[in-house]
């Protein structure tokens, strides 16, 4: 007899990740830290009634992201490891982007039914402030994403780093707390490029070097040892795409590497990974054109930029890497 399990832990999964999410927009995680403290003082401290705040501390202690004892309540191991943004250990910054994310994802059947993103993100018509809100969103991820990247690749021999399409910049900030020596740039479209210093400069960070451009277009006017791609490439439609990695590989000087990094890529039979395959859903809602590529195109694109030596591999928060090296 067939049952109904697999549709029974979806459903049961969406109020988990929605409570996480709620606990990660009040900061809950971060407030508690190494303490234990009651919904009162909890409650106190957010400005929130305690019986309504205790609701979503029992349902984040129900599944383990908090302990609870004679009423007070403590982060559980994986909390206090990820979720605590006064750790770098935190995963946690990309509360607010999971909030448009998710948002979009819920207008899938939509966008199916009408041809279009119901969700529309235009990164090139994108105005000043809405640029600058949408980098906010990204910056604690990107930080994150360039400490895991730091962790992957030796760059002992690296020096200049150009970070294409990496918006707040923050990817390079992460990167170089281990690798301080690197110098930095970052390649952004001219609305994203006018609000990254601001946010760098929150990241205690004034040494970019920050130039407007599309690499759609063009390369950059440098020339760097390292070339990043941080959920670029799946953001634009084939020939962009591609165009994309042939004037990354013009960034690059002789035997440079490039690093092309996002969770929009697929298996070649488009069945995983799994974030990939939801992701393209969402991109269904968001983007005209853009999708989960799959490792075959990838392959393909930066083979005819001259690149050899191509390797894919998974960073520890399950981002797929390609990384390459141009020919000397």
């Amino acid at each position: 007899m067939v049952g109904s399990d697999r549709i029974d832990d979806l459903i049961a999964a969406v109020p988990r990740a929605l409570a996480l999410r709620a606990g990660l927009d009040l900061g809950i995680f971060t407030q508690l830290g190494d303490s234990a403290l009651t919904a009162d003082g909890l409650g106190t401290l957010f400005n929130i009634a305690p019986d309504r705040l205790s609701r979503l501390l029992y349902a984040l202690a129900s599944f383990g992201l908090l302990e609870v004892e004679d009423g007070r309540f403590r982060n559980g191991a994986e909390a206090s490891a990820f979720l605590d943004a006064s750790k770098k250990t935190y995963r946690g910054g990309d509360h607010a982007l999971l909030r448009e994310l998710w948002g979009a994802d819920l207008l899938t059947a939509e966008s199916l039914r009408q041809s279009r993103p119901a969700a529309l993100h235009d990164f090139s018509q994108a105005g000043p402030e809405a640029a600058a809100a949408f980098s906010r969103k990204l910056a604690p991820g990107a930080a994150i994403f360039g400490r895991y990247l730091a962790q992957e690749i030796d760059l002992s021999a690296i020096g200049s780093v150009i970070d294409i399409g990496g918006g707040p910049g923050t990817i390079l900030v992460g990167l170089r707390e281990r690798w301080p020596r690197i110098a930095a740039t970052l390649m952004e479209l001219p609305t994203v490029a006018a609000a990254a210093p601001e946010i760098l400069s929150e990241y205690g960070v004034d040494d970019v070097v920050v130039e407007e451009g599309d690499i759609t277009v063009a390369p950059s006017i440098g020339r760097h040892d390292l070339a990043i791609l941080k959920a670029v490439v799946q953001v634009l439609p084939p020939d962009q795409a591609r165009r994309s990695i042939l004037n990354a590989a013009r960034c690059l000087t002789p035997g440079g590497e490039i690093a092309i990094a996002g969770w929009g890529v697929v298996d070649d039979d488009r069945l995983g990974p799994p974030e990939g395959v939801f992701l393209n859903l969402t991109f269904l809602n968001l983007y005209r054109h853009g999708e989960s590529y799959t490792e075959g195109q990838y392959r393909a694109w930066m083979t005819e930029a001259g690149f050899g030596d191509i390797s894919r591999s998974r960073l520890a928060d399950g981002c797929t890497l390609f990384r390459a090296r141009l020919a000397g």
